[in-house]
């Protein structure tokens, strides 16, 4: 491991990828379009992973591929390719069935436990330790505490989440969504009924409604640990999680940032402060300390049905052509306007997530201080491709 303390963060697609590893990520966790807990998110094929290697290489990030489904009996022969096909491609497979723990054994594939067995004791942990496992990920209903009681007592590394969307279920095991929609969340389907408003009605007489003072009542605030994060290492955490591959580019690039420099020294309470404001700019539903410090209350339950981020992105435009001597962008203005003093995200498959201000912008070769929809502009910009998207950054 390239630093003491390991920085995981989630990837959903090659924008998502190159964030996290221009960001500081030691390894990124990603799904394939099968078996895993994110089935709605773009997910990667077995054909991405040797190009994703070779962006991971340049910066000895680890690539770890997410299996943590329940599998069902006519699915063995699939996973079993499935394994067989990512031996030698991976650094790990992250899972907690035991016929994918069986067949990472079977093909030598080293494996991760995944939070989906919810250890939560030392006997538990001894047990997958025993079994051949590299590293374990904890139950997210776990205290410091209790967490550091497991580290003392086992050898291998632990895990733990560090940022991003909690379940109000026990470790993501819920049944909600299977139940009201036939989307299982325990095979990565799941429509989040949790995240949804509810009015409860007296059916003897639809007059009478029950009045509740948030009615987003099981819709958990988002983790956030960076005000606690030195408690964490001295639980004896090694590897910190960052939950989110169903979320925006700019929100790994920042989130990763982020707690990047949180694990690479002790941040002063000033820059807590300012790191928690970089935090709050992207997609989040308010934070919470999860189950770390003290049991969850009813504060620990968000109001919000759109995320409490204080920005937003438009998009804007695409790249059409990168002048590398000059670093000018000539930009496709699809919507606009778009004016000097403005911030924007450049997003893109190699590029990642690149924020910049506009100091200067050229219309035919004639400078000027705005533009609009249709036209073509010329932009000092930082390194970038043909076909990334601009999005300008506005305060939400």
């Amino acid at each position: 491991m390239k630093n003491k303390y390991e920085l995981l963060s989630p990837v959903g697609n090659f924008p998502m990828l190159a964030a996290a590893i221009n960001s500081g990520a030691d390894a990124v966790y990603f799904g394939l379009q099968d078996f895993n807990m994110r089935a709605t998110a773009k997910n990667f094929t077995i054909k991405d992973l040797p190009e994703m290697r070779e962006m991971c290489n340049k910066s000895k990030v680890k690539m770890y591929l997410t299996l943590n489904t329940i599998i069902y009996e006519d699915e063995l022969s699939k996973i079993e390719k499935v394994v067989k096909s990512v031996a030698g491609k991976v650094d790990a497979v992250i899972c907690w069935d035991m016929s994918v723990i069986a067949l990472c054994k079977k093909y030598k594939v080293p494996f991760h436990i995944s939070t989906q067995a919810s250890i939560s004791n030392v006997e538990s942990a001894k047990f997958y330790e025993k079994l051949g496992a590299q590293k374990l990920v904890l139950a997210r209903e776990l205290s410091l505490k209790q967490i550091k009681e497991i580290s003392k007592k086992i050898k291998i590394p632990i895990e733990c989440f560090c940022h991003g969307a909690m379940c109000v279920s026990e470790s993501g095991r819920c049944f909600t969504s299977q139940f009201l929609s036939c989307k299982s969340a325990n095979r990565g389907e799941c429509t989040h009924p949790c995240r949804r408003a509810y009015k409860i009605i007296d059916l003897t007489d639809e007059k009478n409604e029950l009045v509740i003072e948030n009615n987003r009542v099981m819709s958990a605030k988002d983790l956030c640990t960076l005000p606690f994060i030195e408690k964490m290492k001295e639980a004896g955490i090694t590897s910190f999680k960052i939950e989110g591959r169903n979320r925006s580019p700019e929100y790994v690039a920042t989130v990763t940032a982020v707690y990047r420099k949180a694990l690479d020294k002790k941040l002063s309470k000033e820059e807590i402060e300012e790191s928690l404001e970089e935090l709050k700019k992207v997609y989040n539903r308010g934070f919470s300390s999860g189950f770390y410090l003290k049991m969850p209350t009813a504060d620990d339950f968000s109001n919000s049905d759109s995320g409490e981020q204080t920005e937003k992105k438009i998009f804007i435009g695409t790249v059409e052509k990168y002048y590398d001597k000059i670093g000018v962008a000539l930009i496709k203005m699809n919507f606009g306007p778009l004016a000097i003093g403005d911030e924007i995200y450049i997003i893109g498959n190699k590029t990642g997530v690149v924020r910049n201000k506009i100091e200067s912008m050229e219309v035919q070769n004639k400078k000027v201080d705005s533009v609009e929809k249709g036209q073509e502009v010329g932009i000092k910009l930082p390194e970038c491709r043909k076909g990334d998207e601009i999005y300008l950054i506005k305060n939400k």
